[in-house]
């Protein structure tokens, strides 16, 4: 029995080495110093990062984002998630901490004598009555450090559910920054449409009075009557969309019932704010789903420790305190020789001090086994963590690209707006005047139309590419109240 002890402290001791000689894997992150093909732009702090928006100087654009944190249901739910997560965190906290109850019971029993007489100086029967307390404790000790590394983990779990919830907040604010672009772009084309609507029926007026007088050709307003039906279709067609539009809006900031004319979008765009400069690294410290996965990585690699402490012995310690009180019949002597039936009562206090421990002897190879599948649990989030940190690199450095190309595109398109209106404003009126014939007129219109659309398309998408671009980088959420708030 002797031999069989000391093999069997050997093999703990054996294993023991063997766990802790493994080590959670190192992500392998390098990240370049800057960004391939974008610009440097002005540097942006970060609180001007955390509200992106103010940026347009658009002040229904702020109003909008206001409302949307303060009532959209999605900004709610956040809130709910927040503090379940905290709550959940101070759970598993709890859980490393000594763990007690207090018992209490109290009883009344009341006995009867169904036999031969009772002789009176010894009585059968009567009522008992007991109470009693007891408060047992249970206290591990942490000597190899699984509980501190338990509440490690839960505060890298509660990191991990923070940053998500962070991340739904910054979806949240390019939702609502993206739908009240597109609908100001929608609002444009309505606007377009109703004018080229507009100007079909000035020239289809015009064909008909030369036709009438006789320098023009009859067909010249059937044709001209055609464009003039599919521009007025296209009104009504835009209008849809951008009540539908105004409706996604509403319903993002939380407003779903109220009617569109409650949310009157413009018909105008302006130029983005110039593509910021960024640092690749700063991804790291700014973007949610990083973090997010950053906090998940040590989550898993405290697990897998916890995993490879497991073999070890548990010592605790068990404490209680206990007071009882018992009141039965008895008798009372009374010297010399008298002997009177009475209640007797019994109160008595304890205390104890035990101690346990635990020796997984027989359970050390699946102990093992289990603690190399965290390993490789850990390992596969280290290569989440590092999947994630070029995805977002990736999709900052081609949103900045994509900004910088947006914001020349619109710069050449409205240059050439410029010159197409002036064009299709000329061929206007020498086709009032008789100087040209129709075909001129519309081709030159139509030049100017497919222009002023493309133009209106190009801003509206450097509108919403910025809106991109600030996410990208790691914008819309409350980056320093949310990184003091993980710890």
């Amino acid at each position: 029995m002797r031999r069989l002890r000391h093999l069997v402290l050997v093999t703990a001791f054996g294993a023991g080495l063997t766990a802790c000689a493994t080590t959670a894997p190192t992500p392998r992150i390098v990240m370049p110093t800057a960004y391939d093909g974008a610009g440097a732009g002005s540097a942006l702090t970060a609180a001007q990062l955390d509200r992106w928006w103010l940026l347009f100087k658009d002040a229904q654009l702020d109003a909008l984002e206001d409302e949307a944190f303060a009532h959209s249901p999605d900004a709610r739910t956040a809130e709910a998630r927040v503090l379940e997560a905290r709550a959940t965190r101070n759970a598993s906290i709890d859980e490393t901490l000594p763990t007690g109850q207090i018992q209490a019971n109290a009883s009344r029993q009341r006995s009867y004598n169904i036999g031969a007489a009772s002789n009176s100086l010894f009585p059968v029967g009567g009522t008992t009555d007991t109470e009693q307390a007891i408060f047992n404790v249970s206290w591990e000790l942490d000597l190899f450090g699984r509980l501190a590394q338990k509440r490690a983990i839960a505060k890298a779990n509660f990191a991990a559910a923070r940053f998500d919830i962070e991340g739904s907040r910054a979806s949240l604010a390019a939702g609502v920054a993206d739908n009240y672009f597109q609908a100001r772009g929608l609002a444009i084309q309505l606007a377009d449409a109703e004018e080229s609507a507009r100007i079909e029926g000035e020239l289809q007026s015009i064909a008909a009075q030369k036709a009438t007088i006789g320098i023009g050709a009859a067909t010249d307003a059937d044709r001209v009557a055609g464009d003039l039906a599919q521009a007025q279709a296209q009104v009504q067609t835009i209008q849809g969309e951008l009540h539908a539009a105004e409706r996604q809006l509403l319903i993002l900031v939380g407003r779903p019932f109220d009617p569109t004319a409650k949310a009157p979008i413009e018909a105008s765009v302006y130029d983005p704010p110039p593509a910021p400069a960024a640092l690749p690294g700063s991804l790291l410290a700014r973007r949610p789903d990083v973090r997010e996965s950053e906090a998940q990585f040590r989550a898993e690699a405290g697990t897998a420790h916890i995993a490879h402490l497991a073999i070890f012995p548990t010592f605790t310690l068990l404490p209680g305190l206990g007071a009882t009180n018992i009141t039965q019949p008895g008798v009372a002597f009374i010297p010399p020789t008298t002997l009177i039936p009475q209640q007797q009562t019994t109160s008595l206090g304890f205390w104890s001090l035990g101690a346990g421990a635990t020796v997984p002897v027989l359970d050390i190879p699946r102990l093992l086994s289990e603690a190399k599948a965290e390993d490789a649990r850990t390992q596969q989030a280290a290569i989440k963590y590092e999947k994630t940190v070029q995805t977002a690199y990736g999709e900052a450095e081609n949103a900045l690209v994509a900004l910088e190309a947006a914001e020349r595109g619109a710069a050449i398109l409205a240059a050439g707006e410029v010159r197409a209106h002036k064009a299709s404003e000329a061929a206007r009126r020498l086709y009032g005047m008789g100087l040209n014939d129709i075909t001129a007129a519309l081709s030159a219109e139509q030049a100017w139309r497919t222009t002023r659309s493309a133009l209106t398309s190009a801003r509206v998408q450097a509108l919403r590419q910025a809106v991109t671009t600030y996410k990208a980088l790691g914008g819309g959420w409350a980056y320093s109240l949310s990184d003091a708030r993980t710890r």
